[in-house]
């Protein structure tokens, strides 16, 4: 799927689901890592990661392309487009979006950092480096250690 067939298949996505045009542009951005898609609320385009289409396939894409979907139809009629908004909630129930996209990584596959307890030898995952001068054991209070980087 190349952006030419993701801007039809959100075209057609917008006028089976919400009866109205999608006149924007939607398009895969490899740059994005964490979210499955993101409307831009300046431009009123959308944009796809493509490492869900690639993980999932086109179902997934629907998905992520419903959820921003509903931001954009919102936005453009001014009504409450964020996620805490009843308007998104109501709109997301009526077009079977999901709050949210197949994550690409668990938490195991995410964490960077390995540290140990000197006391009780629980090992702990962690994304983000951790000050261990500052944090301890969070079973013992002992000190922690890091294994692997």
């Amino acid at each position: 799927m190349d952006n030419n067939d993701l801007q039809h298949l959100t075209e057609e996505i917008s006028a089976t689901y919400f009866d109205r045009r999608f006149e924007h542009k939607a398009y895969f951005n490899h740059r994005l890592k964490t979210t499955g898609g993101r409307y831009l609320l300046n431009s009123h385009n959308i944009e796809i990661n493509e490492k869900q289409f690639i993980k999932y396939g086109e179902s997934a894409i629907i998905d992520i392309i419903k959820h921003e979907l509903c931001h954009y139809h919102l936005h453009i009629q001014g009504k409450g487009y964020k996620h805490k908004d009843s308007d998104f909630k109501c709109l997301s129930k009526q077009t079977g979006a999901p709050r949210f996209c197949t994550p690409l990584e668990n938490y195991e596959e995410r964490a960077n950092y390995i540290y140990k307890c000197k006391k009780c030898e629980v090992e702990f995952l962690r994304i983000r480096k951790v000050n261990t001068n500052k944090m301890v054991c969070g079973k013992c209070r002992g000190k922690l250690i890091q294994v692997e980087n």
